[in-house]
């Protein structure tokens, strides 16, 4: 699974809130998806971004990549920083959206799974480079 971590000018990251009807309706994530068969991670993460908040990435680092274990299965997380988009994220699969600072993801109920990247992500805008 790709996710990407999109920042606005006040260095706040987008959240998506999964919608109803889907496993897990109501928990926040970083908006992204699954990578086809002989797709690039890259690729992957410009096709789900489109597709879901209707931007064009045209520059994205790849942050943390891990393994979580779910009762039924294990994925393979992986977050990128997007640090170049066109247009402006939208919600284009009826999913709420928000812009939450970095350092206060942990007040947000966010899946389990995509927790592990809120201390990566802290740490990303902290660097005196970000």
């Amino acid at each position: 699974m790709l996710a990407g971590a999109l920042f606005d000018g006040q260095r706040r990251v987008l959240v998506a809130q999964r919608p109803a009807g889907k496993h897990m309706a109501g928990k926040w994530e970083f908006p992204g998806g699954k990578r086809a068969d002989g797709e690039s991670p890259f690729a992957a993460l410009c096709r789900e971004l489109q597709e879901e908040l209707g931007i064009g990435v045209t520059h994205a680092v790849p942050l943390i990549q891990y393994e979580y274990v779910y009762s039924d299965r294990i994925v393979l997380l992986d977050l990128w920083c997007i640090t170049d988009y066109a247009g402006e994220p939208q919600s284009r699969e009826g999913q709420a959206l928000a812009w939450v600072p970095v350092h206060e993801l942990g007040k947000v109920d966010l899946l389990e799974a995509d927790r592990p990247m809120v201390q990566a992500l802290a740490a990303y805008v902290d660097a005196p480079s970000a």
